[in-house]
C-alpha cells in the first residue's frame, strides 16, 4: 500500500513539475525566496500593530519567532532526519526527469517541506490573531502558492508539501490560540 501511494506521489510530482516555462521559472523561484516577502511581512506587522497596539507587538513577534523556530526545527529534526526521504531532484530513479530551476536542489532530504511548514505555520498563527475570514483565506492562499513553488522548482513531492502544511497549521494554530487566549487575556486582567 505504501509503495502504491509513493508511486502516486511521484506521478503527481512529475506531472506538476513538468508544467513549466521560462516565465513560470522566474515567478516560482521568486515566490520561493524568503527575502521576496519582506514587504508583505511589513504590511502584516503594520496590521498587527493596528489590531493589537504597539505594546502587544513584542509578545507577538516573540511568538512568531517561536512558531517559525518550531516549524523549521521540527520539519528537519523530527521528519527529514528521521524519514530520510530523498528530494525528487536527489532521487536516482527520477532525478533525470526533474525540472530544476537555476540548478538548485537543496539538502538531501525533503520530507517534510520546511518552506511549507514555516509558511503555513505563520499563516495559521496570523489567521488566529487577525480573526478575520478573508485575511485568513488570503494567508492560506499565500502559503499554498509558496508551498506549490517547491514542487514546481523540483525540490519537493506533493506529500512533502502536505506533511509540512499539516505540521505548520498545527503549530501555528496552537501558538496563535495560546497568544490570543492566554497572553492577551492575562494582560487585560492585569490592566
Amino acid at each position: 500500500m505504501l509503495s502504491y501511494l509513493e508511486e502516486i506521489d511521484r506521478a503527481l510530482f512529475l506531472a506538476l513539475n513538468g508544467i513549466h516555462n521560462d516565465y513560470g521559472d522566474f515567478i516560482m523561484y521568486w515566490f520561493s525566496e524568503e527575502i521576496t516577502w519582506v514587504p508583505f511581512y511589513a504590511i502584516l506587522l503594520f496590521g498587527l500593530y493596528k489590531s493589537y497596539g504597539l505594546k502587544n507587538l513584542v509578545p507577538i513577534i516573540i511568538a512568531v519567532a517561536v512558531c517559525i523556530t518550531l516549524t523549521d526545527q521540527l520539519s528537519v529534526k523530527a521528519f527529514k532526519e528521521v524519514f530520510e526521504r530523498y528530494r525528487p531532484c536527489h532521487n536516482t530513479e527520477i532525478g533525470q526527469l526533474v525540472h530544476l530551476v537555476k540548478n538548485h536542489c537543496g539538502g538531501q532530504y525533503g520530507f517534510v517541506s520546511s518552506h511549507s511548514a514555516n509558511t503555513f505555520g505563520l499563516a495559521a498563527f496570523l489567521s488566529v490573531l487577525f480573526g478575520h475570514r478573508k485575511i485568513g483565506i488570503g494567508l492560506m492562499l499565500w502559503a499554498g502558492v509558496v508551498s506549490y513553488s517547491r514542487i514546481y522548482l523540483g525540490v519537493h513531492y506533493p506529500t512533502d508539501i502536505i506533511g509540512g502544511g499539516i505540521l505548520g497549521l498545527g503549530i501555528g494554530v496552537l501558538i496563535g490560540f495560546i497568544v490570543r487566549n492566554w497572553i492577551f487575556k492575562k494582560a487585560k486582567s492585569m490592566a
